[in-house]
């Protein structure tokens, strides 16, 4: 139905690797072509180590999570016939040790306020409804249990990564 792509992209620059001291800062580079600085959360990976103005992995899961959830929202409320003026989610994820031992994005949680104009307001149950409805048709929040396949490829010195 769909194919999307993103490109990240490192390089070792100063850093000591064998000693682990070297930089987790890193480029996404999306398939629109808009670049951004990504790195290791700075709660996992300390400065100098991590840049802290970085988008990191867990932060940009939490995002997507709370965005693809926005979008499914208002394309219900639109469906519903509500006008939303404007819609806020301060979203949070908790990293923690999961049933395996192993640490894990174990529970998001979004907090959307969303502002209704016209003469049609959603009632408490209908915005509820609509937001349990934007749950189900959430892509990313349906992708949580997708297959992760990794197929490593070789990079010789002459080749660009």
């Amino acid at each position: 139905m769909g194919h999307h792509s993103a490109r990240v992209t490192w390089e070792i620059g100063d850093g000591d690797f064998p000693r682990k001291r070297y930089s987790r800062a890193h480029r996404w580079t999306f398939d629109g072509g808009l670049s951004v600085p990504a790195s290791a959360s700075p709660h996992i990976v300390s400065a100098p180590y991590s840049d802290p103005n970085g988008i990191d992995p867990e932060e940009a899961f939490v995002a997507s999570l709370s965005s693809c959830h926005m979008l499914c929202f208002l394309a219900r409320a639109a469906q519903a016939g509500f006008i939303a003026e404007s819609y806020e989610d301060d979203a949070e994820g908790t990293l923690e040790r999961n049933a395996e031992g192993r640490l894990s994005i174990t529970r998001v949680t979004l907090s959307p306020a969303v502002r209704f104009s016209g003469e049609k307001l959603p009632s408490q149950e209908e915005i509820e409804h609509l937001h349990h409805l934007a749950h189900e048709d959430c892509f990313i929040a349906n992708s949580v249990k997708t297959d992760i396949v990794c197929t490593p490829r070789i990079a010789s010195e002459r080749q660009a990564a």
